[in-house]
C-alpha cells in the first residue's frame, strides 16, 4: 500500500470516526497535542472563507446526485426547482449539524492535514495512540472485540459498587461476628481501624475500586490472607470443575438433542425428554448425597471428597454440576432443530438429493447452534455461581464455598474478589458467545463488517 493511500486511509477513517459522539472524545484525548496544534491554526485561519468552499463543494455534490436521480427515473426538472430542491436539502444538513462550527472546522483541518505525507508524519509523533484508535476502527471485528472489553470494564466497576454497597449495608458486624460478643470496645475499634472499617463510604468505596484496578483487595479479615493470592489459588479448581462439567454436558446433550428431534415422536424422543426433564427438577445437593452413597459408599468406584492427586474425585462433580445443564441444552437443541428442519431451504436441500444425516449435518446443525450456544453461555455463568453448594457436598476448596464461607461475617474484601473474578470470567464468556455467533451464522457476520 503507498504512503498516499495509507494518508487518505487514515484520514477517511479519523473524518468517520469523528463523527461519532463517542470516539470523537477518545480522539480528541489521543490525539491531543495534535489537535491543539491545529486548533491554533484554525483559530489564526479566517472561517468565512473555508466555510463557504465547503458549502459550495456540498451543493455541488447535492446538485449532481439530483440530476441523477431525475436522469434515472426520467424526471427532469428545471434548473430553478432543482436549486430550490438542493437548497432546502442543504439547509437541512446544515440545521441537523450536532458539531459546532469550531469543532467541524477541526475535524476538517486535522483530516485533510493527515492525508499529507507530512501532515501523517508529524501525527505519528503527536498522536501516535490516536492513530492505533483509528486502526482498530478501521476493523469491524477488532473493532466490536475492543468495545466489549471496555463495556466489561464498565460491568467490573459496576459490580464491584453494587456489592460493595449490599455488604457494606449488611447487619452483620465483622468485628463483633470475628472477636465475639465478650470483645471490648477498644478491640472492636482497634478491629475498625486496622481494615478501615471506621472511614466513610466513599472512602471505603474508593479503596475498592482502587484494589479491583491495582489487583491488590488487601487482606482478609477471617485469617489475615492476601485475597488475591486466595483467589488465584481457588479459582482454577472452581473454573476446572465448570469447564468440565460444560464439556460432558455438550458432549451428552447436543447429539441427543439433535437424534431426538430427528426421531421425534418416537419412544427415545419421549423417554429422552423425560429424563431431562427430570434433570431438571432434581436439586444439585440431593443429588451429589445419592452419588457419594451409591459410587462412593456402597461400590467404592469414585472417591467421595475431592483430592487434587486424584482426577477421578472431581468427575462426580462434575456430573452433578452439569446434570441441569445437559438437560436444558437438550431440551433447546431439540426445539432448534425441529424449527430448523421444517424450514423450506432444508426441503430443497433434500430434493437435491443429498441423504438425510448430511443435510442435517451441514444445513440444519449450523442454523439450529444459534439458541444452543445462547444458552449455554447463559448456563455457564449460572453453574459458576451454582459451584458452591457441589464444593460444599464434595468438600472442595474452589471459590464457591469460599464465597459462601465469607458472606456471613462479612469479609468485605474476600467476598468482594471472588465475585468480581466471576464477574471477569463471565463477561469473557459473553464475549466468546458473541464472536461464535458470527462463525456460525454468516448473516451476522456481515452485519459486522457494516458495523
Amino acid at each position: 500500500m503507498s504512503t498516499l493511500r495509507v494518508t487518505a486511509f487514515i484520514a477517511s477513517q479519523y473524518d468517520k470516526a469523528m463523527q461519532q459522539p463517542s470516539y470523537r472524545f477518545l480522539l480528541l484525548l489521543l490525539g491531543l497535542p495534535l489537535h491543539i496544534i491545529r486548533l491554533v491554526v484554525v483559530l489564526v485561519q479566517p472561517s468565512t472563507t473555508t466555510v463557504f468552499a465547503e458549502s459550495e463543494r456540498r451543493r455541488q455534490e447535492l446538485v449532481d446526485q439530483e440530476k441523477k436521480k431525475q436522469a434515472f427515473f426520467k424526471q427532469e426538472k428545471s434548473v430553478q426547482v432543482t436549486s430550490q430542491i438542493v437548497d432546502a436539502r442543504l439547509k437541512q444538513e446544515l440545521n441537523g449539524q450536532n458539531e459546532g462550527e469550531l469543532l467541524q472546522r477541526l475535524r476538517r483541518d486535522v483530516s485533510a492535514f493527515l492525508t499529507k505525507p507530512v501532515g501523517f508524519t508529524v501525527g505519528l509523533v503527536l498522536a501516535l495512540p490516536m492513530y492505533v484508535l483509528l486502526m482498530i476502527y478501521a476493523n469491524p471485528y477488532v473493532k466490536y472485540i475492543a468495545e466489549r472489553l471496555l463495556m466489561m470494564v464498565y460491568v467490573v466497576f459496576g459490580v464491584t459498587a453494587l456489592v460493595f454497597t449490599i455488604l457494606y449495608l449488611s447487619p452483620f458486624d465483622p468485628a463483633i461476628n470475628l472477636l465475639g460478643e465478650q470483645a471490648s470496645r477498644e478491640q472492636i475499634e482497634a478491629f475498625n481501624r486496622v481494615y478501615g472499617l471506621d472511614q466513610s463510604y466513599f472512602t471505603q468505596l474508593w479503596q475498592a475500586v482502587q484494589g479491583v484496578w491495582t489487583f491488590d483487595l488487601g487482606q482478609s479479615y477471617e485469617g489475615n490472607e492476601d485475597v488475591v493470592q486466595t483467589i488465584f489459588r481457588r479459582f482454577p479448581v472452581t473454573l476446572q470443575l465448570t469447564l468440565l462439567s460444560l464439556i460432558l454436558a455438550i458432549v451428552i446433550a447436543v447429539p441427543a438433542g439433535i437424534y431426538a428431534a430427528v426421531k421425534r415422536h418416537s419412544f427415545y424422543d419421549q423417554f429422552f425428554m423425560f429424563v431431562a426433564l427430570i434433570g431438571l427438577s432434581i436439586p444439585s445437593f440431593w443429588l451429589g448425597l445419592v452419588m457419594i452413597l451409591q459410587f462412593s459408599i456402597q461400590l467404592g468406584w469414585l472417591p467421595a471428597t475431592y483430592s487434587s492427586t486424584n482426577n477421578l474425585s472431581l468427575l462426580m462433580p462434575a456430573i452433578v454440576l452439569g446434570t441441569s445443564l445437559t438437560a436444558a441444552v437438550a431440551r433447546m437443541t431439540r426445539s432448534s432443530t425441529l424449527d430448523v428442519i421444517q424450514e423450506d431451504y432444508m426441503l430443497l436441500a433434500k430434493a437435491k438429493g443429498l441423504s438425510g444425516w448430511t443435510v442435517i449435518v451441514k444445513h440444519a446443525v449450523p442454523n439450529a447452534l444459534i439458541p444452543v450456544v445462547t444458552i449455554i453461555g447463559l448456563q455457564f455463568g449460572g453453574m459458576l455461581g451454582g459451584a458452591a453448594v457441589v464444593e460444599k457436598v464434595f468438600n472442595i476448596s474452589g471459590l464457591g464455598s469460599y464465597i459462601v464461607d465469607k458472606q456471613f461475617i462479612p469479609d468485605i474484601p474476600a467476598v468482594l474478589g471472588g465475585v468480581i473474578y466471576i464477574a471477569i470470567v463471565i463477561s469473557i464468556i459473553n464475549l466468546l458467545v458473541d464472536l461464535l455467533y458470527a462463525f456460525l451464522d454468516p448473516r451476522i457476520r456481515a452485519k459486522m463488517k457494516e458495523y
